[in-house]
């Protein structure tokens, strides 16, 4: 069976957070927390956090188009993150925690455009979300993936992760496994 697969690459304040609301969407395969968008190769957690690196925390989503859209994920994206807040999501700042798009085709970047340019208008302040080609995506250590599964009972998964999940459940159901 031939089935194509999209893939998005989204950053939106810890790749924790991002990487636990993707698991949960109907059509997404796989969802792996990386960095994109800096300057080094093969980056580490330390290296990054110390901004040194340019690098931004994301979620590299493999999803079946069939079940779910890029602009439907794109809409999730926006909802769990402020994209008017640079180098800064909630608690977390940092510039590896800035809003950005990283496109992996034409059509991509023409649907993250428009979506931005529409989603400006639901905000006082302006979008900041960077929209760039994704050139290289590094995979984060080991213990990094599934966090929220593996750790959910941890106060930062709790007081910042739960939330969002419940968010999920009650504003996307139409979107869950």
């Amino acid at each position: 069976m031939d089935r194509k697969v999209g893939l998005a690459v989204l950053g939106g304040g810890c790749f924790w957070c991002t990487e636990a609301v993707f698991q949960n969407l109907r059509g997404v395969i796989s969802v792996k927390p990386g960095y994109a968008g800096g300057s080094i190769a093969n980056p580490t957690y330390e290296q990054v956090c110390s901004g040194s690196t340019g690098h931004i925390e994301v979620a590299r989503v493999e999803y079946n188009p069939k079940e779910i859209s890029y602009l439907e994920l794109l809409g999730v994206w926006a909802a769990f993150h402020d994209p008017t807040t640079p180098n800064r999501q909630g608690n977390d700042i940092g510039t590896q925690y800035r809003s950005a798009i990283f496109y992996t085709s034409a059509e991509q970047e023409q649907q993250a455009r428009e979506y931005l340019e529409k989603l400006s208008g639901a905000y006082a302040k302006p979008i900041v979300t960077e929209l760039k080609p994704l050139d290289k995506f590094y995979e984060v250590e080991d213990y990094h993936h599934s966090y929220y599964l593996n750790h959910g009972a941890e106060p930062y998964c709790q007081t910042v992760i739960d939330p969002k999940i419940s968010k999920l459940r009650q504003k996307y159901a139409h979107l869950l496994k």
